[in-house]
């Protein structure tokens, strides 16, 4: 989300206020209200300067001048015309509003009026027309035809308003909410799984896991790769490898592990010895071209078939005891 998105959004907004604006003021001189006609005349101009706000992105005073000058109107309106037209509704339109503009202040770092004392504002205002109302009666006798249309065009428009909002509020939250999932399961250099994830993964998986495999692949010389290339390098060549470990099936799931280790399980199949061994092949014959300079890049891998109930923390563990094994015995091999 951005400012120039609620910029937008805003104008939206602040014309479809300003049309209706003008549809009710055709009406108010239908029916005969004269008050509410020149009343239209302020709640015009307070549009316009709405636009000149947006234009200049003082988004958050427009938002509150509009909230309040809206909040009057509902008030006037409902004295002179009475329940029945419905214009008491828009109170219900609002207060959805007023929360999700606070949430847009924060997703922007702006400073915004909490909405809930608002809110209660609101509230103790839309009570006081009301109460009048039903004890004085409106303050203009309309034909009952007409307010039944007025009924309808104020009810269709709260409700609009409600179900958009409470839509757009809601996919927002869904969509941070993938995102910060997203950021807690992904590495951000590789763009792999991370340690975190596949740990969850593997628990998951952990009452029909017989037969996939573990290997933990390890970068040979990865620190002589950092000292003689420089860190940028080093970088470039786990993310490089990265993409070499994901050229996998579906049921392959690859997360850097930690370092330059990574963790490669092959789920729910059984694997013959030379799907590793290949994979080490590939990635000796891989280009590591960086900055005009070749760099030579090898892999040691621990292979670890899963053992019937075997717990998680153990399968890990001998993975990582192959691994051992290889590094100590001349690295660039495949230990199972």
């Amino acid at each position: 989300m951005t400012e120039q998105w609620a910029q937008k959004f805003s104008y939206a907004v602040n014309t479809v206020i300003l049309l209706m604006v003008f549809g009710l003021m055709y009406f108010f001189s239908i029916i005969e209200v004269d008050f509410l006609v020149r009343f239209s005349i302020p709640t015009i101009a307070v549009y316009i300067i709405g636009y000149i706000l947006i234009w200049r992105k003082k988004l958050d005073f427009y938002v509150w001048m509009v909230y309040l000058w809206i909040t009057i109107y509902m008030g006037i309106t409902t004295l002179c015309l009475g329940h029945d037209f419905g214009f008491h509704l828009y109170c219900m339109s609002m207060i959805p509003v007023m929360f999700v503009t606070e949430y847009i202040s924060y997703k922007l770092n702006h400073k915004s009026l909490k909405a809930m004392p608002v809110c209660v504002g609101v509230v103790v205002f839309y009570l006081i027309c009301t109460s009048y109302v039903s004890f004085r009666g409106p303050l203009y006798d309309i034909d009952k035809n007409a307010a039944g249309i007025f009924w309808m065009m104020n009810s269709l428009t709260v409700f609009g308003f409600l179900i958009f909002y409470t839509n757009w509020l809601i996919k927002t939250i869904v969509q941070s909410e993938d995102k910060l999932r997203q950021m807690a399961h992904i590495d951000k250099l590789t763009g792999l799984y991370n340690r975190h994830y596949m740990m969850e993964l593997l628990e998951q998986l952990a009452s029909n896991a017989d037969g996939s495999v573990l290997a933990i692949a390890d970068i040979d010389h990865f620190k002589k790769i950092n000292d003689t290339y420089g860190h940028n390098a080093g970088d470039y060549v786990l993310q490089r490898m990265a993409e070499l470990l994901k050229e996998g099936d579906e049921n392959t799931y690859v997360c850097r592990w930690g370092g330059e280790e990574f963790l490669v399980l092959l789920q729910g199949h059984l694997v013959d010895d030379g799907v590793f061994e290949a994979l080490r092949r590939k990635i000796e014959k891989a280009d590591f071209s960086f900055e005009g300079k070749q760099i030579r890049v090898t892999m040691t891998i621990g292979v670890a078939y899963r053992a019937k109930e075997e717990t998680i923390d153990r399968w890990i563990q001998r993975a990582d005891e192959k691994l051992y094994y290889g590094k100590e015995h001349g690295r660039n091999q495949v230990a199972m």
